[in-house]
């Protein structure tokens, strides 16, 4: 399993702040290509991946949106609640379902809570795990070991506030994907090949 934790300055934290225009909607637009790329292949769902994305922008930071799209047999046919076209619409819908001090599954492997990045961040680094954070500065991703279920950290376009991304520096490994600056969607697909890569070869 590999994990992805997306942080957003700006990215709203109720439903009723999506508008149709998601550039205006807290730069949302970002988040919705953020879940493409991590869970999308050109005819199928990557389903060893689990994202998570915490929303820090108004009106009530912060909101902790978890994603591991899983198959419901139920009526016999299975189901995975996620599609391209779904995603903006499932973020919104996850935002509206969120209930006060509980972590609330909206749809099977769906699930929000209100819970700060550096919570998430330090609860997954006592699991064991190497966590990398993406960093210009880092070591080159290609020259480094990865361990199996390694869990990345990103920002948004505002990228990582200084005070927490000090912090992680010395608790989580600094790699970098290149010296030129990339779209949060577009460093996701880089960090997947590399990812499938290793596995194909079985190096991971």
């Amino acid at each position: 399993m590999r994990e992805l934790i997306y942080y957003s300055r700006t990215a709203p934290t109720a439903g009723s702040y999506i508008k149709d225009d998601l550039q205006e909607s807290g730069r949302v637009d970002i988040a919705i290509h953020t879940v493409i790329a991590a869970f999308f292949l050109s005819h199928k769902i990557r389903t060893d991946m689990r994202l998570h994305m915490v929303f820090a922008g108004p009106p009530t930071p912060p909101r902790h949106l978890e994603m591991h799209p899983v198959t419901e047999g139920k009526t016999g046919v299975d189901k995975i609640y996620l599609a391209k076209k779904d995603v903006s619409s499932i973020i919104k819908k996850m935002l509206y379902k969120y209930r006060e001090g509980e972590k609330k599954e909206v749809f099977p492997g769906f699930w929000i809570e209100k819970k700060g990045f550096l919570d998430l961040v330090n609860e997954l680094n006592n699991q064991d795990r190497n966590v990398y954070i993406l960093d210009p500065d880092g070591e080159d991703i290609r020259e480094i070991e990865i361990k199996e279920n390694p869990i990345f950290i990103l920002g948004d376009h505002k990228g990582l506030p200084d005070k927490e991304l000090k912090r992680l520096k010395k608790t989580c490994i600094p790699v970098s994907i290149g010296k030129r600056t990339y779209f949060a969607s577009q460093t996701i697909s880089i960090l997947n090949n590399e990812l499938d890569r290793r596995e194909d070869e079985g190096r991971l």
